[in-house]
């Protein structure tokens, strides 16, 4: 071959990936700002001190009801705490429930949609009943319902936020292994004589894992919003742990003089919740359709 001939299509082609995702990303400010956002939220929850060096835990009662200004972020509660320090350091037992709720839901939920729609028969009979007795209760009720048997405490809530979850996984998982299984290239797969864990394996689970992916970025969202929501009512971890919810829960009585000690750690949870819901947009076709 000629070394000064063109290198034709095949290698001008190379290194496009990252410039077209960076594209992708610049063309839409939103989702960039989205994923800026989850980024925050993340190193919040794991590195605080990048964030803030002050104890959340410890007040100064001469700075009680500080408003915002360049001392205090996000001002002081009625015990002289920095209020900042405090969602900044909510942000690690909130995440952390959430990862737990959305963890176990994806775990289980996929595991019973995945075995009813590979195995079908009796099976599939029996556990999507099991689903459809989950899907008929609001999954707040539900929630609510399990956390007041199991009992206070951050992984308490997750686990029932996560129960309450795992109806929605169970469906989309079986759906997806459904439309999968009846594939062209998985039934020649099985007509050359490959085992079934072969088939489920290298076929069925690649290939129905990316909306099942989609809907644990969505479920994120929802499970901040349903910790968020018991710990507002007092069944999350007991004070003064700094969980979102049991500030605003603690901001409520202020609001007439202290406006920001709901209203900030709210934003925190409101932002979080909007950006997976705008990554997980982005996840669902968009990049395809994008390219």
């Amino acid at each position: 071959m000629d070394p000064g001939a063109d290198p034709g299509p095949a290698s001008a082609g190379r290194g496009v990936g990252p410039r077209r995702f960076l594209l992708f990303l610049v063309r839409r400010p939103g989702l960039l700002t989205s994923v800026l956002v989850l980024v925050l939220v993340v190193l919040a929850a794991f590195w605080p001190g990048l964030f803030t060096s002050q104890d959340p835990l410890h007040g100064v009662p001469a700075e009680n009801f500080r408003s915002p200004g360049g001392g205090h972020w996000f001002g002081t509660d009625e015990l002289g705490r920095d209020v900042f320090s405090r969602v900044v350091h909510g942000a690690q037992l909130s995440l952390k429930a959430t990862l737990i709720a959305v963890g176990f839901a994806f775990v289980v939920g996929g595991l019973i949609g995945l075995v009813a729609g590979f195995v079908g028969r009796w099976v599939e009979d029996v556990l999507m009943r099991f689903v459809d007795v989950l899907l008929s209760i609001p999954s707040l009720f539900l929630s609510l319902a399990l956390v007041t048997a199991l009992g206070y405490g951050t992984v308490k809530v997750a686990v029932a936020v996560g129960i309450a979850s795992v109806a929605g996984f169970a469906r989309v998982t079986r759906a997806e292994v459904l439309r999968v299984r009846q594939a062209v290239f998985v039934e020649a797969s099985r007509s050359c004589g490959a085992r079934w864990y072969s088939v489920l394996g290298r076929h069925v689970l690649p290939n129905a894992a990316g909306p099942v992916i989609v809907l644990a970025t969505l479920e994120f969202g929802a499970a901040i919003l349903a910790v968020s929501s018991l710990s507002f009512l007092g069944y999350g971890a007991p004070p003064p742990a700094p969980e979102w919810g049991t500030l605003i829960s603690d901001g409520r009585n202020y609001l007439a003089n202290a406006w920001w000690l709901t209203a900030l750690p709210g934003l925190a949870i409101a932002a979080t919740g909007l950006a997976t819901n705008r990554i997980a947009r982005a996840l669902d076709g968009e990049w395809s359709r994008g390219r």
